[in-house]
Order: structure tokens, then sequence, then C-alpha cells
């Protein structure tokens, strides 16, 4: 995956009441600190393509990056 790619989720992410089929933008990939597993940073669009939310979930959160442009 690429930064800045739009994705959609393939899973819920309840912690932030977010639904499988949602979509985001991958903004940035991040190291934990304590050496676990690496996480992304997530921006969370709705319908009209606006920002809603930004969040950090694991790297290996089940995204969809072969959304069309």
């Amino acid at each position: 995956m690429e930064l800045y790619q739009k994705v959609s989720l393939l899973q819920d992410i309840d912690e932030y009441g977010l639904k499988k089929g949602d979509v985001a933008t991958l903004a940035d990939f991040i190291e934990h600190p304590g050496n676990d597993e690496k996480g992304c940073v997530l921006e969370i669009l709705n319908a009209l393509g606006e920002t809603i939310d930004v969040i950090t979930v694991p790297v290996l959160i089940q995204l969809n990056s072969r959304l069309q442009r």
C-alpha cells in the first residue's frame, strides 16, 4: 500500500464506530514505541470526501486498497 491511497475497511473497528466498507486515506505508517506491531494513520472520510476523523490502527488491520480513483 502507498501513502495517500484511498482504502476501504474490510472489517469493523468498533473502538471508533467504523464499519466494513467505510473509506479512508492512508496518511502515514508509524513505529510502535515499544517495538510492538507497527501502525498506520487513517484519515476517515464522509460521503462528500470531507475528513471526519484521524485514527491510528495496527498495520495488520484489513484494508482494501483496490478503490478506483
